[in-house]
């Protein structure tokens, strides 16, 4: 027969104050530290040693009764693909909110069938962070539970008209129209949960070829094969010398179709990403991106945050990072186009 574990009883402040000899009372004051308790050193340092012996956790649930609010920031995740750069920014927002004793939980919203007022009843979070708006019903079941909620953008420049992903088209533009480029491409990313993004990016590009008075970028989708190949021919077809991709995964799809279609990178057709994944420089030739720090963010979203939970103005006003091209092989030619 398989093997049950059965789950070990939680160690209680009860348990703690047996161990040290103490009322419970007198074990609350010192793990919580407390102020104008007057307990002596000795038996303070018996309390921590009892709860260290006995591995206690405190409840989060007690924890949150104590402080009037819970420490959890419920973030409800649109259906992205998480890539690096999503998977860095989350990481630092996380290690950033710890830093202020918060805990932040990353929830699917899309893909889950769990209605939105359950999952917050169960988490009970302090704060319930959104891309899209809720709708009339969960922000009024949230407001009358007392749940602060947000809405944060990311980069959406309906809500933020400067915002970096423009920058990054902009910044790859510049980069293929100085090397000589008079007609470029914009390589679309497949995901349509990224559509907004990438529609940011190209709208970027537009704008410097229109500023240089080129032609507005011929815009086609790139999914790894057949789609990309054929885009590839539709490029070289209406004389595309160069190509600005949504991504580095985007561009590392289309120098593999250009490998299989006998075009040569970058030679025949340049091409640059974005976002500096680590297969970015890897590939061949090494690909030429965008590097956007990801942790530039946080601490104007961290402040938006605290700004929310104590009811004050932001500290930080938002900022767009710099974006730092990293020149490589694939749009690396001396000599200029005409």
């Amino acid at each position: 027969m398989p093997r049950q574990s059965t789950p070990s009883k939680r160690v209680t402040i009860a348990d703690v104050a047996r161990e040290a000899g103490v009322s419970r009372s007198t074990v609350s004051f010192v793990l919580n530290k407390t102020p104008g308790q007057t307990i002596p050193e000795t038996t303070r340092q018996r309390v921590i040693a009892a709860a260290r012996k006995l591995s206690y956790q405190p409840s989060a649930t007690a924890r949150a009764l104590r402080r009037g609010r819970s420490d959890i920031i419920l973030f409800l995740m649109p259906n992205w693909s998480t890539g690096e750069a999503v998977a860095q920014a989350m990481d630092a927002i996380s290690v950033a909110l710890a830093e202020h004793g918060l805990t932040y939980l990353l929830h699917p919203r899309a893909t889950s069938n769990r209605h939105l007022s359950d999952l917050w009843r169960s988490v009970t979070p302090a704060l319930v962070i959104t891309v899209d708006d809720l709708d009339d019903d969960d922000s009024a079941a949230l407001d009358a539970a007392g749940i602060a909620h947000m809405t944060f953008g990311l980069g959406d420049d309906s809500r933020t008209p400067h915002s970096y992903q423009e920058m990054i088209g902009r910044i790859q533009a510049e980069h293929l129209i100085q090397t000589g480029h008079t007609r470029l491409g914009y390589a679309t990313v497949p995901d349509t949960s990224l559509f907004t993004f990438a529609e940011s990016r190209l709208r970027g590009v537009q704008q410097v070829c229109a500023g240089y008075g080129l032609p507005s970028p011929l815009a086609l989708g790139a999914q790894p094969g057949t789609e990309a190949e054929r885009s590839l021919r539709a490029w070289r077809s209406a004389e595309v010398t160069a190509v600005a991709a949504y991504n580095d995964e985007v561009a590392l799809a289309l120098l593999q179709a250009a490998r299989a279609s006998g075009v040569t990178v970058p030679e025949d057709l340049a091409v640059i990403g974005a976002d500096d994944i680590a297969a970015a420089g890897l590939s061949c030739p090494p690909l030429t991106t965008v590097r956007i720090d990801p942790s530039a963010f946080v601490p104007a979203l961290v402040s938006t945050i605290m700004a929310h939970l104590n009811r004050t103005p932001p500290e930080n006003a938002p900022t767009i990072p710099d974006g730092e091209l990293v020149l490589r092989d694939s749009t690396n030619v001396t000599k200029k186009r005409r």
